[in-house]
């Protein structure tokens, strides 16, 4: 009769710790729903204020009518080749360091790892300023079709050199993440000072366009670059999403991970290089944009958790939507005169960095 009660009671038990899982699994799921529906309407939001105001003010109602055709040749003019090329630019930009950065966090299990913080932002910037002081766009026209793009490619090209470095020290060395960061610090201190080095020698005017080029400027994208940006940040969201249970397993620890079937080594190399690749691509075309990649993966992390099927494809637009908000913010907070779109996203980067040093690990 005891044996009888006493499973009676384990059966209630697990019922009742059964149903309580299933709650907790709709709360989550609501709340990824919610999540989801509310920043993708914020991002339509700050999307269609973005393309409204600026120097030329659109209201709301011509605005509709020039997306689809109708108002003034100046209003379309405005919005189809100044002002959507920019929003769309600034989020696809904004979506790739996004994708980029909750990629880095997840497969180094650090959540520190962003394209600023491995140093592959600098490179890219150091790249850049060897095209301008050594006249690659001077000597444009003697390259072809080829020769608007030389500052473009000096500065991928840097960016892989800085992405290489991390992987050998991934592969070869199977350096802790807590050492790629380090790694990455010290990688961009190195690319930092040989820049400011070509700064000293250059001219007043190559000075300005280095400047100007490490600021970041969503707007020099035009719609090829938004195009080939927009495919490029498409494959590797659909990379990390399809190795998305396998990242999911990585969080888990590696001895489970690797218990479970899953080539953690290889993961990892190959996730830092889709990673890395999309990294450069982004900044080189819209130049140095701190901090998105650190800060819109933790948005996300502190509102859903981790589980990296929704949070790559939410952090994909909330990236993008920051990188819009900031970008129309630089423009608008002191009109006439449009501020460079990196140092608004420093400004909010700069104090969460601080704060995961401290506190990162309470919620990661």
């Amino acid at each position: 009769m005891a044996r009888a009660t006493g499973e009676q009671e384990n059966t209630g038990h697990r019922a009742q710790g059964s149903k309580s899982v299933r709650q907790r699994r709709k709360r989550t799921t609501r709340r990824t729903y919610a999540v989801a529906g509310g920043s993708t309407l914020a991002l339509l939001a700050v999307s269609l204020i973005g393309i409204a105001i600026g120097s030329v003010d659109v209201p709301l109602g011509d605005l509709v009518a020039a997306l689809f055709g109708g108002g003034t040749a100046t209003q379309r003019t405005i919005v189809w080749n100044l002002r959507v090329p920019r929003v769309l630019g600034a989020i696809v930009a904004g979506a790739g360091l996004a994708v980029a950065g909750a990629a880095m966090q997840t497969v180094l299990r650090n959540p520190l790892g962003a394209p600023y913080t491995l140093g592959i932002s600098q490179a890219a910037a150091f790249g850049a300023a060897v095209a301008v002081v050594f006249g690659f766009g001077s000597a444009a026209a003697e390259f072809g079709s080829i020769g608007p793009y030389l500052t473009t490619i000096a500065a991928f090209l840097a960016a892989m050199v800085s992405t290489v470095l991390i992987l050998l020290l991934v592969t070869y060395r199977q350096a802790t993440p807590e050492t790629l960061i380090l790694t990455g610090v010290a990688v961009g201190s190195l690319f930092t000072a040989g820049m400011t080095l070509l700064q000293y020698f250059a001219s007043d005017t190559e000075v300005a366009a280095i400047v100007y080029w490490t600021f970041g400027d969503v707007g020099r994208a035009g719609w090829p670059h938004v195009a080939f940006m927009g495919l490029v940040v498409l494959a590797g969201l659909a990379y990390f999403l399809s190795n998305a249970w396998s990242y999911d397993v990585m969080d888990a620890g590696t001895a489970t991970a690797k218990s479970l079937g899953v080539p953690v080594e290889s993961l990892r190399i190959r996730g830092m290089a889709v990673a890395s690749l999309l990294t450069a691509i982004v900044i080189s075309f819209v130049g140095i944009i701190g901090f998105v990649g650190l800060v819109a993966p933790h948005i996300v992390r502190l509102l859903i958790g981790g589980t990296e099927r929704h949070l790559l494809p939410i952090t994909a637009v909330v990236g993008g939507g920051l990188l819009v908000a900031a970008d129309t913010l630089a423009r608008t907070v002191l009109a006439p005169i449009v501020l460079p779109v990196g140092i608004l996203t420093s400004f909010l980067g700069a104090p969460l960095f601080i704060y995961l040093v401290i506190n990162g690990r309470e919620y990661w």
